[in-house]
């Protein structure tokens, strides 16, 4: 079941993120953390119900990049 297992690497990937967060918040609390995304997850993962409800009531902040040309393609605050 990969949407399955998308759905775990989503989870591990937003535990971290929220731990990460936490972290600088008490140590440099001026920076800004972002989840980098590869935009073809971004288009399929993050446009489910539950990854899209995750990333908004979590205030997720997002790099979405494209990994074959090796460019940010958007920032989402």
């Amino acid at each position: 079941m990969p949407q399955a297992s998308a759905i775990s690497e989503f989870h591990t990937a937003l535990g971290q993120y929220r731990n990460y967060r936490y972290a600088l918040k008490i140590e440099e609390p001026e920076r800004t953390l972002y989840l980098a995304v590869p935009v073809v997850v971004y288009n399929t993962l993050f446009q489910l119900d539950l990854p899209k409800a995750m990333i908004a009531e979590n205030d997720v902040k997002l790099i979405i990049y494209n990994p074959e040309e090796e460019a940010i393609v958007q920032w989402k605050n």
